[in-house]
C-alpha cells in the first residue's frame, strides 16, 4: 500500500510517498482502506515538530479518515470487513490503508458522504468539546468565532447556531465571510479591514461576546479579549497564526472572565464516555440538517504536501482532504 511518509521534520515539501507493506490488525484494532483522509492544521505543526503530540520518526501523517473495514483484530465484534466507518488515528491517516482502534471508530450509515465523513471526527469534537461541555454556551448568549471559515471555526459556528445563540462569524476575506454566513454567521467582521474591538462593540451594543471561540491566536487575541463580555469565556483552541499571545492578567480580572483551555486528544483519552457522548448528540443535529461539514477540495495522494501547504498559508475554507 502507498502512504505519505515524514521521515525528517520540516516543512510539506520535505514529505515523500512511498510503498509500504499492508497493514494488519493487533487486538482491539481495525486496519481500514481510506477513501478520504481530512487535513487539519496540527497535521502541519507534527510535521515541523511544533506540536505537543509528536509520533517517533518515520511515521505517516493524518489524524482522521473514512472508509471501508479491511480487517479486524482480536477481540472486535462491533465492526467487521465491508462496514463503513470513520476514525481518528493521531497519525496514519495519510495512506491508502490505516490502522485504528475499534474505540476510536464510529460506524457510518450507508448513504453519508465519506469525505464529509473524514471531515467530522476531529473539528467537530473539537468544538463540541470547546463549546458545549467547555463553555457551556447557552441559548441566547452570544459567540465570537475568530478563523470562523477554517474546519473547527466553521464547526462552531453551526454548533453555536444549533445551541440557539447568536454567532459572530470573523475571518480575512470577504469569500470567507460569505461562507460563514452562509452556514449561520448571525455577523460578520473582516478583521484585515476592520478594527476588531470597534466592531465587536457595534455588533453587541458595547457588551461584549459571552464566548469568544479562538483557534487563531496572535494579534486578534488581545483586542478580542478586551472585548468580552462580564464572566465571559475565552476558549483557547490553537494558534494557527503561528503565534502564542501574551495576554495581560489584569483582563480576566477586570472581567470576572475565564480563559478556557480546549485540547481534544487528551479529553478523549482521559474522557471518552463523554466523547462518545458528544458524538451521538451531534449525529442527531446531523440527522436535523443542523451540521455539515463544508469540504472546499479534494487532493489525490501524492497532492498531499499542497494540501498541507494550502492548509498552513490558509489558501483554503472549511476542511480540505486527501483522496487516496
Amino acid at each position: 500500500m502507498r502512504a505519505i511518509r515524514c521521515n525528517q521534520y520540516g516543512p510539506p515539501e520535505t514529505l515523500s510517498l512511498e510503498t509500504l507493506p499492508d497493514l494488519h490488525p493487533g487486538a482491539g484494532e481495525v486496519v481500514i482502506d481510506v477513501k478520504a483522509a481530512s487535513v487539519n492544521f496540527p497535521d502541519v505543526l507534527i510535521i515541523e515538530n511544533k506540536y505537543q503530540f509528536k509520533p517517533p520518526l518515520p511515521f505517516t501523517p493524518g489524524a482522521e479518515l473514512a472508509g471501508i473495514v479491511r480487517e479486524v483484530g482480536a477481540g472486535v465484534t462491533q465492526f467487521a470487513p465491508g462496514m463503513r466507518v470513520a476514525a481518528y488515528t493521531a497519525h496514519g491517516a495519510f495512506a491508502e490503508q490505516a490502522l485504528a482502534s475499534a474505540s476510536s471508530c464510529v460506524p457510518l450509515p450507508d448513504d453519508v458522504d465519506l469525505a464529509q465523513a473524514a471531515a467530522f471526527t476531529l473539528a467537530y469534537g473539537t468544538s463540541y468539546h470547546a463549546v458545549v461541555d467547555r463553555a457551556a454556551l447557552k441559548a441566547g448568549e452570544t459567540m465570537l468565532v475568530l478563523g470562523a471559515a477554517g474546519g473547527v471555526g466553521l464547526a462552531a459556528v453551526q454548533i453555536g447556531k444549533a445551541l440557539g445563540a447568536r454567532v459572530i462569524a470573523a475571518a480575512s476575506s470577504a469569500e470567507k465571510l460569505a461562507l460563514c454566513t452562509q452556514y449561520g454567521a448571525d455577523a460578520i467582521i473582516d478583521y484585515a479591514h476592520e478594527d476588531l474591538r470597534e466592531r465587536i462593540k457595534a455588533l453587541t451594543d458595547g457588551r461584549g461576546p459571552d464566548v469568544i471561540f479562538d483557534p487563531v491566536g496572535g494579534s486578534y487575541a488581545e483586542p478580542a479579549f478586551r472585548s468580552i463580555a462580564w464572566r465571559g469565556r475565552y476558549l483557547v483552541i490553537g494558534f494557527a497564526n503561528g503565534e502564542i499571545p501574551k495576554l495581560p492578567f489584569n483582563l480576566p480580572l477586570l472581567k470576572g472572565a475565564s480563559i478556557v483551555g480546549v485540547f481534544w486528544g487528551e479529553h478523549m483519552k482521559r474522557e471518552a464516555d463523554l466523547g462518545a457522548a458528544a458524538f451521538e448528540h451531534m449525529i442527531g443535529w446531523i440527522r436535523e440538517g443542523k451540521l455539515l461539514p463544508h469540504v472546499s477540495k479534494r487532493y489525490s495522494l501524492d497532492e498531499t504536501p499542497q494540501a498541507l501547504d494550502d492548509m498552513a498559508n490558509r489558501r483554503v475554507t472549511g476542511k480540505v482532504v486527501i483522496v487516496p
